[in-house]
């Protein structure tokens, strides 16, 4: 496997924040046992002891007994305010004992009163910094394991099935594919997926990794923001039309793929696709990943609003280190003006903090993440989101002209094995203007209905007795579609 510094960051994050005597660390993870990993690490960069608190142990030194009667969230912070020395304490699962008022001033008067060098390091799965404490507090973000971490972590899980008795058939290639596949889960997660997959059938061999690839989907989707998605047999090549954006891409295909080769070039971050709806945006996105071999994630982000104050910034903050940690892949946005919209003045300011924190990660982000956003109305979204910079390109994806009109109809018949002799797709293409492709489509397919119900074998007639029942969105929706053209004549490029 190649080098990855991911876990020396985390480490590294750790003893700057310790080091800069931060006296409070907010410490969101479900991977409790893996950041108080990287809390030793650090703190023995910087030599400073390391205490740990829970509701039911009280507090300890590591490797020493606890000291009794601390059991208490106002006990233990008693205690670490009692001492003048240095040293790192950190209270796992206290956010229930914090819901108390007297219990967080108490916290609060420890951290400003406290010596140098001394730390206190809260950590849970469901954190919220409340707002007397967020001008002492800093919060910080465990990144996803690395793939060093998880080829360790294979490795180990693997020698424990075998010694178990269940049969290995892993070679180096495989595990290769095995950690790439396990990127994006927590620690715990990828054991249990690695193990499920082994117990089902008592070995773990090539035949597994789909299956793993398939419980990875599964967790990821828990909350309904991230979907992997099963990228589609279409490679750009067989997407009718959009003959510029094709060529774009496929200039930077390489460049992605291989950023080491062009050192001079920083690898594309990505697209926006906008246009008339059924045109192909969505397909573009699926015959990339399918293409470039990548990963497909679909972020849908109108469920990233939560109820609480701050939940849905936390849930992108949360969700966008979930994608980096599946470095190289393909992110689609659909619909992006679901999610980051001009409106939302009525909501205190949410939707104004959620796109402030994409926006902050479009230009920052790390990792080679390829966006694929769409937007039926990109009139919806706010200008500094369509800024140069944002985005590579943003193209605009229109009707399909006569010659990719054609090219459509006859995929889409030798898709389901017509015979493209037998059909004059010239007429077709000719009787369809204003047709866009997902309409296209909808005349094969409803004209196949017919023949099937028919008895009868395709053939031109029936395409053309559907078409004409077919009312196209340039037609029944023309002074939006016109307006849509015009607002692109401008700002985007014709794909």
């Amino acid at each position: 496997m190649g080098a990855d510094t991911r876990d020396v960051d985390n480490t590294g994050d750790l003893t700057l924040l310790l080091g800069s005597n931060h006296p409070l660390i907010f410490v969101e993870t479900r991977e409790e046992t893996r950041a108080i990993g990287f809390v030793r690490a650090a703190a023995s960069a910087l030599d400073l002891p390391v205490w740990l608190w829970s509701l039911t142990e009280g507090l300890s030194r590591d490797g020493e007994n606890t000291q009794y009667g601390t059991e208490s969230i106002d006990a233990a912070i008693d205690f670490i305010r009692a001492r003048a020395d240095r040293g790192v304490f950190v209270l796992r699962d206290a956010a229930p004992a914090l819901e108390d008022d007297t219990a967080r001033r108490r916290l609060r008067e420890a951290v400003q009163h406290g010596p140098n060098g001394q730390s206190i390091v809260i950590t849970g799965a469901d954190l919220r910094v409340k707002a007397d404490l967020a001008d002492v507090a800093h919060e910080w973000y465990l990144t996803a394991p690395s793939p060093a971490e998880l080829e360790r972590l294979a490795r180990r899980t693997l020698e424990d099935l075998a010694a178990r008795g269940l049969t290995i058939a892993i070679g180096p290639r495989e595990l290769r594919q095995m950690v790439t596949d396990l990127a994006g889960l927590t620690m715990n997660e990828a054991e249990r997926t690695i193990q499920r997959a082994a117990v089902e059938d008592g070995r773990i061999d090539a035949a597994d990794l789909p299956r793993i690839r398939q419980t990875k989907a599964a967790i990821l989707n828990q909350d309904g923001i991230l979907e992997l998605i099963e990228a589609s047999g279409f490679a750009l090549d067989d997407v009718g039309g959009l003959t510029d954006l094709k060529g774009w891409l496929q200039l930077r295909h390489r460049v992605f793929l291989e950023p080491c080769a062009a050192r001079h070039l920083d690898a594309p971050r990505g697209i926006l696709l906008t246009g008339i709806p059924g045109c192909g945006k969505s397909l573009v996105a699926k015959a990339i990943a399918h293409s470039w071999q990548l990963p497909l994630v679909l972020l849908d982000p109108g469920r990233l609003y939560g109820k609480y104050v701050g939940e849905s910034e936390q849930r992108l903050q949360q969700t966008l280190a979930v994608i980096e940690s599946l470095s190289p892949a393909v992110l689609w946005i659909d619909e992006i003006e679901k999610g980051f919209a001009s409106s939302g003045d009525g909501d205190g300011g949410v939707s104004q903090r959620v796109l402030g924190t994409f926006l902050r990660w479009l230009q920052e982000r790390a990792g080679r993440i390829f966006l694929v956003a769409t937007s039926n109305d990109v009139r919806a979204l706010p200008p500094e989101l369509l800024r140069k910079g944002r985005f590579d390109e943003i193209f605009f994806v229109d009707i399909p002209g006569e010659d990719h009109r054609l090219d459509i109809i006859e995929l889409h018949l030798r898709a389901r094995d017509q015979d493209t002799d037998s059909i004059d797709s010239l007429r077709l293409a000719t009787v369809t203007e204003g047709f866009s492709g997902a309409e296209l489509e909808t005349m094969v397919v409803g004209a196949l209905y017919r023949t099937f119900a028919d008895g009868t074998t395709l053939t031109t007639e029936d395409l053309l007795t559907e078409a004409a029942t077919t009312v196209p969105l340039t037609r029944s929706r023309a002074e939006e579609m016109a307006s849509l053209r015009q607002w692109a004549a401008a700002r985007a490029r014709s794909a």
